[in-house]
């Protein structure tokens, strides 16, 4: 592909060589370039990609793009200079691709919380009416059942376009993706125009080093998404929505308990035989009572932003309401079935916050009593291990305190971290560090109307000792726990 067919859509200085130059590919880590490469300079947090540009010279690329002046003695190799990096290599990457994204109706959903629940539920409501969708987000990469792991919710926009096209040529109708502020920020999403961008809610979060340097600032850029989509949908129950679309250059559509384009009322806590679920009447755009197959108030916000982009979809009304009742979502309160009286559910909640949250839910069921099992992960802060310890010990009647992922930190180190906030309770704890062995004592000891809640690893498939990831499953590990009943 020509270098200018590349540039078509970017601002930019041609520095020396010829915008008929030829393609091969596009790259912006060092160790990929082979000959007629194109090597995007970006200027990171880490590393500073305009110090490998005699490396990828030597390589053979063809094209070397750089944020700033940069002499290069080999006349045959055309730069090119931007303002910013990261956004040139997403206008770039898309123009290699051919705009994929555009060949698909494509959803973006940021919020802090609920962005992976909403996504696979947009997913399932798309899909059951007879459509293929692809989804991008913290869960991985998942097109027709195949599920590739990502290192980002968002992945870096090369990697993005690369998946927009992979969707489109498996026929894709539809691709539906997390879209973190950090993604934002880092321009990974630069110059894409989604049909529908969706707000779920924003609590402080992801403030600090390498990440937002404040809450208005994490606020500002969730709000990014409402100039780069064609309809916004955002919860109005959340008490900065009118904050995150004040600048919208798109529709707005709502969801909330009240004075909304889509509301719900009557809610109920549904128990059957060990088995959570929810219940609401919608009333607006969607009219109907309304099963979704996950525990949790919360999730009544997550299916009413799924029903609202399904309904906006044009999906008819009976399958968005058979695929919010049969909605599973790895990893986010999910039940595993157990066979007899008590509960066993998976959640990735790792911090304070989040952990409350989940806790709380469950109380909305009245269990006879919540066991939780939880560790945390090492080289992390120890506030969260305090908080997480202060949690449980609040709202659970029993906690087993176990592994997590503790890196390269000595789990008994992280534990007694954890006793820290635990001390702060009068609730009950045990320690066994073995997580296996944890859940096979909550098993074991489990009563008629228990919950037992595995808290932190989620959807993980791992468990991360030493720097090497040791394979692990919460499912797995339940089903071991079950198995020896």
């Amino acid at each position: 592909m020509k270098l200018k067919k590349l540039l078509e859509k970017m601002d930019y200085e041609l520095i020396q060589g010829s915008l008929e130059t030829e393609v091969s590919d596009i790259a912006y880590d060092s160790r990929e370039i082979q000959s007629g490469m194109l090597f995007v300079a970006i200027a990171g947090t880490v590393q500073d990609g305009h110090k490998y540009i005699p490396d990828v010279v030597d390589r053979g690329a063809s094209v070397v793009v750089a944020e700033r002046d940069v002499a290069i003695a080999d006349n045959e190799v055309t730069v090119v200079r931007v303002s910013n990096g990261r956004a040139a290599l997403s206008y770039l990457s898309q123009a290699y691709f051919d705009y994929p994204a555009s060949k698909m109706t494509t959803i973006g959903i940021t919020g802090t919380k609920g962005k992976s629940t909403i996504t696979y539920m947009v997913r399932d409501i798309i899909e059951k009416s007879g459509k293929i969708c692809g989804v991008v987000g913290t869960i991985g990469v998942a097109v027709n059942g195949k599920v590739t792991p990502t290192e980002h919710t968002t992945p870096e926009s090369y990697d993005l376009q690369k998946y927009f096209y992979e969707m489109a040529e498996a026929g894709c109708d539809y691709a539906v993706m997390e879209v973190s502020s950090q993604g934002i920020k880092m321009d990974r999403v630069a110059g894409m125009q989604f049909d529908y961008g969706v707000f779920s809610n924003i609590t402080p979060d992801h403030i600090g080093p390498n990440e937002h340097a404040d809450f208005d600032e994490y606020l500002w850029c969730k709000s990014r998404l409402f100039t780069m989509c064609r309809i916004g949908i955002v919860n109005k129950d959340d008490e900065h929505w009118q904050d995150i679309v004040k600048d919208a250059a798109c529709e707005i559509k709502t969801y909330g308990e009240s004075d909304a384009d889509l509301t719900a009322s009557a809610v109920e806590h549904v128990n059957m035989d060990g088995t959570l679920s929810m219940k609401f009447h919608a009333s607006g755009i969607l009219e109907g009572d309304v099963i979704v197959g996950l525990a949790g108030r919360f999730n009544i916000a997550n299916a009413m932003c799924a029903a609202c982009v399904g309904t906006l979809l044009g999906m008819p009304h009976n399958v968005i309401l058979h695929a919010l009742e049969h909605v599973k979502v790895r990893g986010r309160l999910e039940n595993v079935p157990t066979g007899r009286g008590f509960s066993v559910l998976i959640d990735f909640a790792h911090n304070g916050i989040s952990t409350e949250s989940v806790l709380k839910t469950l109380r909305g069921y009245n269990p006879s009593r919540i066991i939780a099992i939880f560790g945390c992960g090492g080289n992390r802060s120890k506030l969260r291990r305090y908080e997480m310890g202060e949690a449980v010990g609040n709202l659970a009647e029993l906690a087993i305190v176990t592994s997590d992922n503790p890196r390269t930190e000595d789990v008994m180190d992280i534990i007694e971290d954890i006793k820290v906030g635990l001390a702060k309770t009068e609730g009950e704890y045990i320690v066994i560090p073995d997580r296996q062995e944890a859940v096979n004592y909550a098993v074991d000891h489990a009563r008629n109307g228990d919950m037992i809640i595995l808290l932190g690893k989620g959807h993980e498939e791992y468990q991360e000792i030493n720097g090497v990831k040791h394979h692990y499953s919460e499912r797995e590990a339940v089903e071991n726990a079950l198995a020896r009943l």
